[in-house]
């Protein structure tokens, strides 16, 4: 590697929060190249045993290991989503605190997509369902398996960011900055 190739990479974590499963990915890209790669990805699995708080502790432990890992530059995440349920929308903001949290007490820059901007960016159409975002996802990275829900959610996030900061360059905007 020549002197400062290291410099031209962006890393993207990305977050689909929830309580009991949460999906992240980290992505990078070359700054001179239109090539995405995921190195790494899954889902933070909290047990049903573990209460409300020791969920929010473990995604926050658990994406500070990843941090630590991978230095990301930015982090996006997934907007809170419209439910119907005041219970169900609490809960869900809690999750995404704890991420943002793991993030923002890095330093790490901090963006925000709305779930129908992230499917009509990697699907085209923001209807779309979670088997055709997962379809696109391993499509568009080349991945041999089609990733879990939560994780392909998480890898749309960080593909909506990348395309959008593309967009964003282009325009000389910085929408979707928390």
């Amino acid at each position: 590697m020549g002197a400062g190739e290291e410099d031209d990479k962006m890393k993207i974590l990305s977050i689909d929060p929830g309580l009991r499963n949460t999906g992240f990915a980290v992505l990078e890209k070359k700054e001179n190249r239109d090539s995405i790669k995921a190195l790494t990805f899954g889902v933070i699995k909290s047990p049903a045993k573990l209460n409300q708080s020791s969920c929010l502790v473990n995604i926050n432990d658990e994406l500070n290991g990843i941090i630590k890992i991978h230095k990301p530059d930015v982090c996006a995440v997934e907007a809170v989503i419209y439910v119907q349920s005041y219970k169900t929308a609490i809960t869900l903001g809690a999750a995404r605190g704890a991420a943002i949290i793991a993030a923002a007490s890095k330093g790490i820059p901090i963006f925000e997509y709305a779930p129908k901007r992230v499917k009509q960016a990697v699907v085209g159409k923001g209807a779309a369902k979670k088997e055709q975002v997962a379809f696109m996802i391993r499509a568009l990275l080349s991945l041999e398996e089609t990733p879990q829900s939560d994780a392909a959610d998480a890898l749309a996030v960080g593909l909506a960011h990348l395309y959008s900061s593309k967009k964003s360059l282009q325009n000389n905007t910085n929408e979707g900055n928390i």
